[in-house]
């Protein structure tokens, strides 16, 4: 059963392939082109056949009148029994007034003759071969002579009517085939298309997974696609310069400026202890210990962002349970919920098992649930709540505040916005850009949605992140 569910799905990616599609576009037009220029060159063929029969008989008709107006009816008798005797193709037949058969090889005058045109006919007529009566096919010409009598000349076109039904029948036949190996045939070029790139889209995966010394593998037959993977594999080069060189920074930066950051706000904490607690400079200090706080927050928050969008901590992800870092989380801002008056629900759930990192995961939750106790009036509430869905996993947290317009949900996003113009309140403007940049990480969704009132802000994260056989209640 698997096997064939193997088939039918690589059977169903060849045909959704571009090159199956163009290959079948082109053994389209193809046949329909080959079977126009065939039916063609067919009907051409036989219309010069019939002109071809038409004027023989038309040939012999002419020299019979002639032979009739020469030597009346006898000589003509005894001419067209002669032509009998010589065994040909030809059909005759002369009629008296009276309708009685004078000459010919024909005993009546056939019933089923079609008129072609004013003086050609098609007839079915008996001929016997070989002890046995067989219908054969003629075309001929029927004319009245003076006197009453009527003359019937034909040529036996059965053979011809024969190879046209061949042929006819062979038609089908041929476009089925051409249909057949042209399908084939596009078959064998996106199976080779789909093994060129799936070795792309493999090695595009572990790149994007963090893996930033992957190359498309080049096959040596210097075709379009070693051309493509070699410019892919310069660009990926430069690439990994590049994120060595950002690592590097971000190194250096962190040596350089969290530190000395750090060192400024232990001495001005040390400052604030040494002087009277009447002394007019200590808010000055408070001041400046909160500005402080505020850069090394601003500081650490980038540095999260640019780790998570680089990929950098992929390497620490591990089964981590959602129900208990909504727990962790929901008690470390239980204390500002209550002196803000705002009630803090967490909704109950099971275990809730993904594969992430703790770390990022936590920090993204609590910047949601920081954003919300800020935006809420006192009297408001707080639900956080994790759950399973068909999808995969959601971690929501909804407020009863003032919300966000739905025209500005996207644009939160970016790193410094804040839909404060005044920017008076505390805060960078890199919550929602972290938890954006964590969801990412994670191949999960950020949606920012309406909780009427308040915003409702949730992570869902897929199914391929979602630990399987660890959900359970």
């Amino acid at each position: 059963m698997r096997r064939n569910s193997g088939f039918w799905h690589w059977a169903q990616r060849v045909l959704q392939t571009q090159a199956f599609r163009i290959t079948l576009v082109f053994v389209f037009f193809y046949v329909v082109s080959a079977t126009a220029l065939v039916a063609f060159t067919w009907w051409n063929a036989q219309r010069a056949l019939d002109a071809q029969t038409d004027e023989t008989i038309e040939a012999e008709v002419s020299g019979l009148r002639e032979q009739y107006q020469r030597t009346g009816v006898i000589g003509l008798s005894d001419v067209i029994t002669a032509r009998v005797a010589q065994h040909g193709n030809g059909l005759y037949l002369l009629q008296s007034p009276t309708n009685s058969v004078l000459a010919g090889n024909l005993v009546e005058l056939p019933t089923s003759a079609k008129t072609i045109n004013r003086y050609v006919v098609e007839f079915d007529y008996q001929r016997s071969m070989q002890g046995e009566d067989v219908t054969r096919m003629a075309r001929g010409q029927g004319f009245w002579l003076q006197g009453g009598y009527f003359l019937l000349v034909a040529r036996d076109i059965t053979d011809q009517k024969s190879s046209r039904k061949k042929f006819l029948t062979s038609i089908p036949w041929s476009v089925g085939l051409m249909l057949l190996f042209g399908i084939a045939g596009g078959v064998s070029m996106s199976r080779n298309l789909l093994r060129r790139l799936d070795a792309i889209t493999r090695t595009s995966s572990e790149i994007v997974a963090g893996d930033f010394s992957r190359r498309v593998p080049l096959t040596g037959r210097h075709d379009e696609f070693d051309t493509l993977a070699e410019n892919l594999n310069l660009m990926l080069d430069r690439t990994e310069r590049l994120m060595k060189g950002m690592r590097e920074v971000v190194d250096s930066v962190a040596h350089d400026l969290r530190t000395p950051l750090n060192r400024l706000r232990n001495r001005l904490e040390d400052m604030q202890r040494k002087l009277n607690p009447e002394d007019p400079h200590l808010d000055d200090i408070d001041a400046a210990i909160a500005e402080t706080d505020r850069l090394i927050g601003t500081f650490n928050a980038l540095l999260l962002i640019a780790e998570a969008d680089s990929g950098m901590t992929r390497g620490s992800m591990a089964p981590i349970d959602l129900s208990v870092i909504v727990a962790d989380v929901a008690d470390l801002y239980a204390p500002l919920a209550e002196e803000k008056e705002i009630a803090l629900d967490v909704a109950p759930s099971g275990v809730l098992t993904v594969e992430g990192n703790r770390s990022l995961v936590s920090q993204a939750l609590a910047n949601l649930i920081d954003n919300a106790i800020k935006y809420t009036p006192a009297g408001g509430h707080v639900t956080v709540s994790a759950g399973e869905t068909p999808a995969g996993i959601d971690l929501t947290v909804a407020d009863s505040g003032a919300g966000i317009p739905a025209a500005d949900r996207t644009r939160v996003l970016e790193r410094f916005v804040r839909l404060e113009k005044s920017r008076n309140s505390p805060g960078t403007g890199l919550g929602l850009s972290l938890v954006a940049a964590v969801a990412r990480m994670h191949e999960a969704k950020l949606v920012l949605g309406d909780n009427a009132p308040g915003l409702k802000a949730t992570i869902s994260f897929p199914r391929t992140f979602v630990k399987k056989g660890a959900n359970r209640e």
